[in-house]
């Protein structure tokens, strides 16, 4: 049976008003529009629990929080033995003695850094023999080649292949002018990318930066990023975010400089059942 897209939107929906942060990622969403005969779900009124392959989603409407609901969906989504993940997106207390319950170790934090666009932008600079541009159609090839080598030790992002990249650019927030690379002025190489994302009028997000481990130590990172932010707060948008390894101490520093800041609150917390139990 297809799973009601409407009633996980509206659980969703609710859950995120009454905490902050989204409890579905995009890849899970992305999954169940597109190929829902991948996603296993147990859906209930007021909650639902989603597996897609190894990866785990649970969410409670907020107004059922507290009588057992997000046990008994746990206990039958999650597989009895073998590898599973689940993120919570925020680091909730009940999140946390759900996966101990079931098995699951406290595996990754990803943190949320956020930067109002009231503070000033440096100027972009100049990067000799590197041009930075919208991406063109004639990118797809080398902006997913440049994405698998820059995210090779990453176990979401660096899976992406033409399809999923086709796939994220037939969602309504896509604009090529966003996704911005940096290529070899003399080549036309591809050196690395920028894809920016506006979720709102009013929010936007550092979406993914990726350089080609050839062109690292040329300060296209930095570069990148930079232009992106200077695209966003063209668009008139009033914070931009991004996600980071909490351990990712350069990007953190790169960002930090940029004014971007974390709160602790803004912690995503991934668990982990590597084993059989």
């Amino acid at each position: 049976m297809a799973v009601d897209l409407e009633l996980v939107r509206r659980i969703a929906d609710a859950a995120e008003e009454a905490d902050g942060a989204a409890p579905l990622d995009e890849a899970t969403w992305l999954a169940l529009r597109n190929r829902p005969d991948s996603v296993r779900s147990w859906v209930r009124d007021e909650g639902v629990a989603l597996l897609v392959g190894e990866d785990l989603t649970l969410v409670v409407h907020p107004s059922a929080r507290g009588r057992g609901l997000g046990t008994e969906l746990a206990a039958a989504a999650v597989p009895p033995t073998g590898p599973v993940e689940a993120w919570s997106h925020g680091d909730h207390p009940a999140a946390a003695r759900l996966a101990e319950r079931h098995g699951l170790a406290r595996a990754r934090e990803l943190w949320v850094m956020r930067r109002p666009s009231s503070v000033p932008l440096p100027d972009l600079p100049v990067r000799e023999g590197v041009t930075v541009r919208g991406y063109e159609p004639s990118d797809a090839e080398a902006v997913v080649a440049v994405n698998a080598a820059a995210f090779a030790a990453h176990p979401e992002q660096g899976a992406m292949d033409l399809a999923n990249l086709h796939e994220r650019m037939a969602e309504p927030w896509f604009d090529p002018a966003g996704l911005l690379v940096a290529v070899d002025s003399t080549s036309g190489e591809l050196l690395g990318f920028h894809w920016t994302k506006q979720h709102s009028p009013t929010l936007g997000e550092v979406y993914v930066v990726g350089i080609s481990p050839a062109a690292q130590g040329r300060g296209l990172g930095k570069l990148l990023t930079l232009a992106g932010l200077h695209h966003l707060v063209g668009k008139g948008v009033d914070e931009v975010l991004l996600y980071v390894e909490s351990g990712n101490a350069p990007a953190i520093a790169v960002y930090g400089g940029l004014g971007f800041e974390h709160a602790a609150s803004d912690t995503h917390v991934q668990y982990r059942r590597s084993s059989p139990r």
